[in-house]
């Protein structure tokens, strides 16, 4: 069972860089206890935390990448990550911390109605309102990657750089410091879910249902 979380305290950013520089098994073996304890163990405790505002974990990355259609060979991540049910997404690297939410794999049916509930002159300006206030908080929102809007809507619609997104994701990363030992770093990390809980509910509505 996962202790209450205090923060990162080991050494995790030697880890990663570490792993950076030897991707490979020796080096992931020798360093796994490292790993357990200083790396997953206090993302384990700070999901704990968190469980009761925003839900069980979805998944918790494993170390192994999967590269059986990958042209990168190196075995290992260097990042682990997780996601919460009712909140967002959480990596830890070694340069820092991320909070992140939204919709990052897309399928058809959700980017047509993505598209749809944009073009909604309702829908649409909600969206706008949530995406204008997220980047008032500091937070970049990302997705657009198209560079025309995309048929039947007309290229001058209003929220034509809205239509362009085949994604839609609101994210912030804070660089490693001390603060990242403490509980400061969990504190972070919901604040940035409830940022982005306007969001989620938008995605919910108009792109899952």
């Amino acid at each position: 069972m996962a202790g209450k979380f205090t923060g990162w305290k080991g050494d995790f950013r030697g880890f990663f860089l570490g792993l950076r520089t030897n991707n490979n098994k020796p080096y992931f073996e020798a360093h796994r206890r490292q790993y357990e304890d200083e790396v997953k163990s206090p993302l384990v405790a700070l999901l704990a935390d968190l469980e009761d505002e925003f839900g069980p974990p979805r998944r918790i990355s494993r170390p192994n990448r999967d590269i059986r259609f990958s042209a990168d060979k190196s075995p290992y991540k260097l990042n682990i990550y997780a996601d919460c049910e009712k909140g967002g997404y959480i990596a830890l690297d070694a340069d820092g911390l991320v909070a992140a939410g939204g919709r990052y794999m897309v399928e058809d049916v959700q980017l047509k109605r993505l598209r749809a509930a944009v073009a909604d002159n309702r829908s649409g300006t909600e969206l706008v309102r949530i995406v204008d206030e997220l980047r008032r908080k500091g937070y970049d929102v990302e997705g657009q990657e198209l560079k025309r809007v995309p048929s039947p809507y007309p290229q001058d619609h209003p929220r034509g750089d809205l239509l362009k997104h085949k994604r839609l994701i609101y994210w912030k990363r804070w660089p490693a410091g001390p603060w990242i030992a403490t509980a400061k770093a969990r504190d972070r990390v919901a604040q940035a879910w409830r940022d982005g809980a306007g969001l989620e509910a938008w995605c919910r509505k108009h792109m899952d249902r």
